[in-house]
């Protein structure tokens, strides 16, 4: 009887975990950042990463691409190369080019903390930080561990597989 391999459990999880940030990216994007308001009197006005690309494609088309690009392109294209090389349907020789999108996406939200930073040390009016800011750095930093484990997975399925798994030219 052949002995199960331990690394194929591993990656069944890491591949569930990756489809599941497919779901979970777009409520991210569209789930409160943060509440700004002018007075906390006068209620608070919530801001989503599609209500704040929806401002800034109305002031600033630049940063509003750039935006776009950090927040929604980089991250979920991110998922969907490393649900590639899960699936076997890319190379693992794509992970390098994966890990930079994780960490374009990673530098939005660093940007968002320091927009709170600024408008909280301004001082006129307030911020607070909702759940969506944690929701979609937790995205972003799952997806880093995803892809990580994932590159180390692949490798010690490929090694104890014992020839079953043809290796990469």
């Amino acid at each position: 009887m052949r002995a199960r391999n331990p690394y194929m459990g591993a990656m069944t999880a890491l591949k569930f975990a990756n489809l599941a940030l497919l779901v979970l990216y777009p409520i991210a994007w569209f789930s409160p950042l943060m509440r700004a308001g002018l007075l906390p009197m006068f209620g608070m006005h919530e801001v989503s990463v599609i209500s704040g690309l929806q401002s800034l494609w109305r002031t600033d088309v630049l940063l509003a691409l750039l935006v776009t690009v950090f927040a929604l392109f980089a991250p979920y294209l991110k998922t969907l190369g490393v649900a590639l090389v899960q699936f076997r349907l890319a190379r693992r020789r794509v992970l390098p080019a994966l890990h930079l999108l994780g960490k374009l996406a990673m530098a939005d939200v660093f940007l968002i903390a320091l927009y709170i930073l600024v408008a909280k040390g301004v001082g006129v009016g307030s911020v607070e930080t909702a759940w969506g800011l944690y929701l979609f750095t937790g995205c972003i930093l799952a997806s880093l561990v995803i892809s990580a484990l994932t590159e180390q997975t692949a490798l010690g399925v490929r090694d104890t597989a014992g020839g079953a798994v043809p290796p990469e030219p």
